[in-house]
């Protein structure tokens, strides 16, 4: 079985209502939405989802990176992994437009990162969902930062320290 080509993944986040519109055309209310010197922080409620209150979102344009965790209902659950995905983000101050190059990298925490979703951007690259510039910049990416994580032993907190972002991560 192969795996399905998805059309690429475009969000907008509308800082001044606060909402976040998907490519699918479903918007959603965020509960945070806060421009920070390095990005665009943001938080959005996930009543589908029966294990996870929300997700938290940090997106970094200058990295070409958007950090990812899942809050859970239960205080008494388990964290699950930060996922860094590579990205293409524009901003013209109100609407932060982030396009998902489909790779990128789970790093659990007091574990070695993983680079995830491979299988889906190879299908994207072939059939050309994804260009070749946005593929290239995708490798890239992922490939720079696992190099860097490697350095500062798959440590996100000192990694994000390392890049000036001093915030706490997960914002539990």
């Amino acid at each position: 079985m192969g795996t399905a080509i998805t059309p690429q993944l475009v969000d907008v986040v509308d800082t001044f209502t606060a909402a976040r519109t998907y490519s699918s055309g479903t918007t959603r209310h965020l509960r945070t939405c806060q421009v920070e010197r390095w990005g665009l922080r943001t938080e959005c409620p996930t009543p589908e989802d029966p294990f996870h209150d929300s997700e938290v979102t940090w997106l970094m344009p200058t990295l070409n990176l958007r950090l990812t965790c899942q809050r859970p209902r239960s205080r008494h659950a388990k964290a699950g992994p930060s996922v860094l995905t590579a990205v293409r983000a524009t901003s013209d101050g109100r609407y932060w437009r982030t396009t998902d190059l489909l790779l990128g990298l789970e790093a659990p925490a007091g574990q070695r990162a993983r680079i995830v979703r491979s299988e889906e951007f190879a299908a994207a690259v072939a059939g050309r969902v994804l260009l070749v510039g946005d593929a290239d910049l995708a490798l890239c990416t992922v490939h720079r930062v696992l190099e860097e994580f490697s350095q500062f032993r798959h440590d996100l907190s000192a990694w994000l320290a390392h890049k000036h972002i001093f915030d706490v991560w997960p914002p539990y």
